[in-house]
């Protein structure tokens, strides 16, 4: 969906980018592949910074990069924050989305940001006390229950990678007729493993709760680290006997087999980080939390991958596979064209290949 109306305003702080022109290009391709327009200013000082921030705050939500880590208050019309570098979460009341350590990309997420949410908003629901602790729902028109899907955001279990990474699919899959849950949680950087994997569990509990969602046709999906948390939570919630049991479990270019991941040092050791020391000292947490080790799952699920992707995330989508089918369990294997992050572009094929497996187990027609 294209609005050449819809504008939005961004304004840089002092001395916080080292060349406008490379910005300034980067701002334009992000803005026209999605019909927006905008207003670029680069403050000269604080005192123009101060200004440019409160004149695009009367137009409402705009993004402002105040440099990393600086002080910044942000209106009560709300802004997205940017930060091209390193900086501590800025949880202010203002702040509806924070941008950080993603480099200069940053400022292409928070245009897909703004977007997503000025044109598609989302109702934010808490399912905690914490500040992460939140899913964006978005309802479909008509009355419900409606056949709900769970999204679970990847980034290698990082906090600098957040759930706008799956605005779009939510989105998309809302259009489709379907209620999203894009699940917000606490990544273990910050807070360990074990708020992870309870934050994870807790949002799928909260599904409950929700008037609109059809109880019998709940899919948890995840992209990337994404995807081990949302195939561990259907493994716990089958084991558990829970009161939200999913139908269907999905993999997006999933990180499907922890011991591998670790053995080969994914993502500068990025499993061993996130639980708390490789599989040789953490070996019980390794067979919990890996979703090859957690087979069979006793439900269907989906396996989607592209064959351009990380060659280790390939293979252990195929691996995941071959071994699911020595089991019960009813797997679906689905691989085509494409990078990393093609499983979650509504506009590819390998998506439609999966919303149509989606429908298909929620018996959804629409």
């Amino acid at each position: 969906m294209h609005t050449p109306t819809a504008h939005v305003d961004i304004v840089f702080a002092p001395d916080t980018v080292a060349d406008r022109r490379t910005v300034a290009d980067l701002i334009d391709r992000a803005l026209h592949a999605r019909g927006l327009t905008g207003d670029v200013v680069f403050a000269a000082d604080a005192a123009q910074f101060t200004a440019a921030t409160e004149s695009a705050a009367q137009r409402g939500e705009f993004i402002a990069i105040p440099g990393d880590g600086a002080e910044f208050t942000a209106p009560a019309t709300g802004a997205i924050r940017v930060d091209l570098g390193r900086a501590p979460a800025d949880r202010s009341a203002g702040i509806r989305a924070h941008i950080r350590e993603r480099g200069l990309d940053g400022l292409r997420f928070a245009v897909d940001s703004w977007y997503h949410h000025r044109l598609h908003p989302a109702t934010v629901v808490p399912y905690g006390d914490q500040h992460e602790q939140h899913a964006d729902l978005r309802t479909p028109d008509g009355s419900g229950p409606f056949p709900t899907v769970a999204l679970f955001h990847g980034g290698y279990w990082r906090s600098r990678w957040a759930a706008d990474l799956m605005d779009a699919l939510a989105i998309d899959l809302t259009a489709r007729g379907y209620l999203s849950w894009n699940v917000e949680y606490r990544r273990p950087d910050e807070y360990g493993w074990v708020a992870t994997t309870h934050d994870i569990a807790a949002a799928v509990r909260a599904l409950g709760e929700i008037e609109a969602a059809d109880p019998a046709r709940i899919v948890l999906a995840g992209h990337s680290a994404g995807a081990q948390l949302a195939l561990r939570a259907a493994a716990d919630a089958v084991a558990e006997h829970a009161t939200v049991h999913p139908i269907l479990a999905i993999s997006l270019a999933g990180v499907l087999d922890l011991r591998l991941a670790d053995a080969r040092g994914l993502s500068e050791n990025a499993t061993a980080g996130a639980l708390g020391g490789h599989r040789s000292a953490q070996p019980e947490i390794y067979r919990r939390s890996s979703p090859i080790d957690r087979l069979p799952l006793g439900l269907p699920h989906l396996v989607v991958s592209a064959v351009h992707d990380d060659p280790n995330l390939l293979e252990m989508s195929r691996e995941y596979h071959s071994t699911a089918t020595t089991f019960d369990d009813p797997v679906t294997y689905i691989e085509g064209p494409g990078n990393h992050f093609a499983v979650i572009d509504p506009t590819d094929e390998l998506w439609s290949r999966t919303a149509a497996e989606i429908a298909r187990a929620t018996n959804h027609d629409r």
